[in-house]
């Protein structure tokens, strides 16, 4: 009988997967093909065996989280042909490395199977790549129960010459988006296609994006270009305008159709205004998937306030060095918090907070304590040993003996010219702060450089910092009104208002750059990676120096 039944189903899978979107059996463009609807129910009766399976896994490892780790380092180190036999000996022989140092790259993301084949193996594994999209589509599932609809979620994402994969990548019947619209070799092109097939469907329950800056830049194209998106979406075509391979551009004009009453309505929509315009194009959408690390935040805080007034926002996963590591099994609070999960990388940490000064001894994952702060020290897959990544947690609290995390800052966008040590999150509340004494002005986006990073053109000046700032309401400002932003770190940074005493550091030479400029750097950048508020690369600051308007 066992037998029987599961000939039964695998029969059907293969029937469905023919008559997935480019099967042998698929017909329409348009229309969700009924090969699809039950392949994705299949799919979706596969995801609660697995949820099953990955929930127990989950409880029985994070209340033993030392031998957990114990094992998944001897199943890494037995990967390469290493002989240590535990994390004490481990650590003893090999020393902290900087990131870069174990090959340069972030490590890339392996090639991933897909559908009711991944959920399948998911319910035997518990390798980080099947765990925690099942228990993330878990978590959605409950809290947002129409967002495992089919093709209900669009994808925003792009990575240059390759596919990231999406947050539920087993379940690839979840989008609406083509997997190809990602790929193509430039970005703002690539968020335009993923825009106007999300707009097709009115139907959407969830929007997702690989950082909340590519959503931001998203809507962004459709605030300055829907007319030109609803021409697209009557005529069933893509831009003449846009740079597309002649292949990329024939197979996805393939799949659009002309929709002249979901164009009017688009245009109806936009011509209202942007508050609350997510909602109002996507009328049952419930949530916002994306991530928002560090440098990220002000443009959450944008879309919160505006396009995406009134929804949720949901970041499922915490990653560092393209290692997964947590996931957030709690996306109704506010605040995002990460359970480590002990079976996905050996985890390290090194004390960070005030009076941690000394000898760079590491805690194991076991041995954290709720409060206090701890850099990340990281061992994984793609030859990433006891690496410092750059990141500074807390832990918040503890899931039986596992560690509920928050993140706290990124020690790569740390000002210093010094040694005085101006963190990312710091600087931007006293930048917000003397954006406030500018009457009129508001805040769109951001970035600063070390003096040093000018070379000989910053001339015979003290160090100091370049910040770059684009705003809306105001055309310039009086040096007066830029002296302010030195003014509010004097008062917030003891430190600094010293070196500025003494003349070790220069004012603060503040510039605004034309409007789109900051869109235009994530493009030139060429790296899906959070937004760095620190430039370090003389060609990105060349870049934003070359649009600066006063």
């Amino acid at each position: 009988m066992l037998l029987a039944g599961l000939a039964v189903v695998l029969a059907l899978l293969f029937w469905a997967w023919r008559c997935r979107p480019g099967g042998a059996g698929c017909w329409g463009a348009r229309r969700r093909p009924w090969g699809l609807v039950l392949w994705h129910w299949l799919a979706l009766r596969v995801l609660g065996r697995a949820v099953g399976w990955q929930r127990r896994h989950l409880e029985q490892a994070s209340k033993d989280v030392r031998r957990s780790q114990e094992r998944l380092l001897l199943r890494l180190l037995g990967g390469a042909g290493a002989a240590e036999p535990d994390s004490a000996v481990f650590r003893a022989r090999r020393p902290l490395a900087e990131r870069g140092s174990n090959g340069g790259e972030t490590p890339a993301h392996p090639a991933l199977p897909t559908g009711a084949w991944a959920l399948l193996r998911s319910s035997c594994t518990a390798d980080s790549p099947l765990q925690g999209p099942v228990l993330y589509l878990d978590v959605l599932s409950r809290v947002f129960p129409e967002a495992l609809s089919p093709q209900g979620t669009a994808r925003f994402s792009w990575a240059r010459g390759c596919s990231l994969p999406a947050a539920a990548w087993p379940l690839p019947t979840l989008y609406c988006t083509p997997e190809e619209a990602g790929t193509v070799p430039s970005r703002a092109a690539a968020l335009y296609v993923q825009l106007l097939f999300a707009l097709r469907e009115r139907e959407l329950r969830a929007l997702e994006a690989g950082l909340v800056s590519e959503l931001y830049d998203a809507l962004g194209v459709l605030r300055a270009g829907w007319e030109g998106l609803a021409q697209d979406l009557a005529l069933g075509r893509l831009s003449p305008h846009l740079e597309l391979p002649e292949g990329t551009r024939r197979r996805l004009e393939q799949l659009l159709a002309p929709d002249a009453a979901r164009a009017a309505e688009l245009r109806a929509e936009c011509a209202r205004g942007w508050d609350g315009v997510a909602r109002r194009l996507w009328p049952r959408l419930q949530v916002v998937v994306a991530a928002e690390p560090g440098g990220e935040q002000l443009y959450g805080e944008a879309l919160r306030e505006s396009e995406c007034q009134g929804l949720p926002f949901y970041c499922p996963f915490y990653g560092a060095a393209g290692a997964l590591l947590g996931v957030n099994l709690w996306p109704e609070q506010p605040d995002s918090r990460y359970l480590l999960c002990p079976d996905w990388a050996f985890c390290e940490f090194l004390p960070a907070g005030p009076g941690a000064e000394g000898p760079p001894g590491t805690v194991l994952l076991a041995d954290v304590q709720a409060g206090p702060e701890y850099e990340l020290v990281l061992t994984a897959q793609a030859g990433l040993s006891r690496c410092r990544v750059g990141e500074v947690l807390k832990v918040a609290e503890f899931h039986n003996q596992c560690p509920v995390v928050e993140l706290v800052r990124r020690l790569s966008q740390t000002l210093s010219v010094r040694g005085e040590g101006v963190p990312e999150e710091r600087f931007y509340q006293s930048l917000r702060r003397a954006v406030a004494m500018w009457p009129g002005a508001r805040l769109v986006d951001y970035v600063c450089a070390e003096s040093s990073l000018l070379g000989a053109s910053s001339g015979v000046c003290a160090p100091h910092y370049q910040v770059f700032v684009e705003l809306r309401g105001v055309r310039d400002l009086s040096e007066v009104q830029r002296y302010k932003l030195d003014q509010c770190l004097q008062e917030d940074f003891p430190v600094y208002k010293t070196f500025r005493l003494k003349g070790s550091i220069g004012p603060v030479r503040l510039h605004l750059v034309a409007a789109r400029a900051f869109r235009e750097l994530r493009d030139a950048a060429g790296s899906p990676g959070p937004m760095a508020r620190v430039l370090r690369e003389k060609r990105l600051l060349h870049f934003i120096q070359s649009r600066v308007v006063s």
